[in-house]
């Protein structure tokens, strides 16, 4: 449920780092918490945000949530499939469900993020 070589965010945001790129998604949780997803609003390619950061918004039938840049850099890539199939995000958080993919400029934010264990841990809490 909480892959292993993931980081995450307490604002329920996942990265997979790859090389000096991050990709980026909300967790399973965040999902399951939001419901079914109607819409998610991606970042433009080359812009630049700083961690934690709002980057975006996923919108469900419950409610609009915030979206957090884990870390710094530029966005290279977003998950334009999620414009007409937004539901992605809920049949596949890990993996057709991302969002998107960074340039990371300061490596030293992967220090904050969380690994699994810790990151189900704040659930219990």
């Amino acid at each position: 449920m909480y892959p292993e070589n993931l980081k995450y965010s307490q604002e329920h945001e996942w990265v997979r780092v790859e090389g000096n790129k991050a990709i980026i998604g909300i967790t399973h949780h965040a999902q399951d918490a939001l419901g079914d997803v109607v819409y998610v609003e991606l970042p433009p390619v080359g812009k630049e945000f700083k961690a934690m950061q709002e980057f975006g918004v996923v919108e469900s039938v419950k409610s609009v949530s915030s979206l957090y840049s884990p870390v710094s850099g530029k966005v290279t890539a977003n998950n334009a499939s999620l414009n007409d199939h937004p539901e992605k995000v809920n049949l596949s958080p890990y993996d057709e469900g991302w969002i998107m993919e960074m340039e990371i400029s300061n490596p030293a934010d992967l220090d904050n993020l969380l690994s699994a264990a810790a990151y189900q841990a704040t659930l219990k809490k």
